[in-house]
């Protein structure tokens, strides 16, 4: 049988599709790596790689490192089980969070996290949740905070709340100067967006196909503060967040909200962990937590 490190050499390859690149990622020499890859080869009677460029692996070996990935999440489960002991609200918890939500509303969930739970220690990962997914599902994080929907199987969704998003624009815009706007209004408006990764661009494009607006491709941002400040200076308009509007991080300084009729924009939130994790139970707690402070700010 293979070993676990070895099951481990296999994972990065897979994930790499490179053998130096593989070794860097698991702290070894490449010919170590080669080695053992080659020992567990002979150990199966199979072979698992096809060395290439880039380097593949082959279905039997694909087979192998989609089952050592549960082992792995199965091992981390242990290894956390053993380091909190009876108490689930201590330790520390890897969580993603999505980059339009964690500068703005983490805040007020950390410090009431410490005050509730102040064994409890928070190692907070920003990202683009297509990536993060994939590092939940592996065990890379513990749970996660994002905008829905979630496509794929075997994590478990808790919806938090629901989020007004406003569409804002530098103070002398023109239409700023009507007392009432419709939809229609917006017809052929350039609109900001970040980069197609992240969910908030899908969410801006089936917005601006309601307004007629246009998405603005080559100028994408790269932070909810880059389209504030894109926005305010008059380069295009910027579909916002409420929670992000009405936080000491973002405001609206620069930018005013456009009044339009009817409008009931918004999106939803929800706090992710694998189905059946060990600490579930400690999970949906701190979903809780997010889900009160950003309703008590909402108001």
């Amino acid at each position: 049988m293979p070993t676990f490190r070895q099951l481990q050499y296999l994972i990065a390859i897979e994930d790499t599709e490179h053998f130096g690149r593989a070794a860097d990622s698991v702290n070894v020499t490449q010919p170590t790596l080669s080695q053992q890859v080659k020992e567990m080869e002979l150990r199966l009677g199979t072979k698992l790689v096809e060395r290439g460029r880039p380097v593949r692996l082959t279905p039997i070996g694909r087979d192998i490192a989609s089952r050592a990935r549960r082992v792995m999440r199965d091992m981390a489960e242990i290894r956390a089980l053993a380091e909190r002991g009876q108490d689930g609200m201590a330790g520390t918890i890897r969580l993603g969070v999505s980059p339009t939500i964690g500068p703005y509303l983490m805040p007020h969930v950390v410090v009431r996290l410490h005050r509730d739970f102040p064994d409890l220690r928070l190692y907070i990962r920003e990202g683009i949740p297509a990536d993060q997914f994939t590092e939940l599902r592996n065990g890379g994080l513990d749970m996660m905070l994002a905008p829905l929907p979630v496509l794929g199987s075997g994590l478990h969704t808790e919806p938090l709340f629901r989020e007004p998003l406003q569409i804002v624009g530098a103070p002398d815009h023109p239409l700023l100067d009507r007392s009432e706007l419709e939809y229609s209004d917006f017809a052929g408006e350039p609109v900001l967006s970040l980069d197609r990764r992240h969910p908030s661009h899908r969410q801006a494009e089936k917005v601006c196909e309601k307004l007629g607006a246009e998405i603005l491709r080559d100028y994408e941002g790269t932070s909810l503060d880059s389209l504030r400040q894109m926005a305010g200076s008059g380069l295009g308009l910027a579909i916002l967040p409420e929670l992000y509007l009405r936080s000491e991080t973002g405001g609206e300084d620069m930018v005013r909200r456009f009044q339009i009729r009817d409008w009931n924009e918004q999106r939803s939130i929800a706090a992710l962990w694998r189905e059946g994790a060990a600490f579930s139970d400690s999970y949906a707690a701190i979903a809780d937590v997010v889900a009160t402070e950003a309703r008590e700010i909402l108001g």
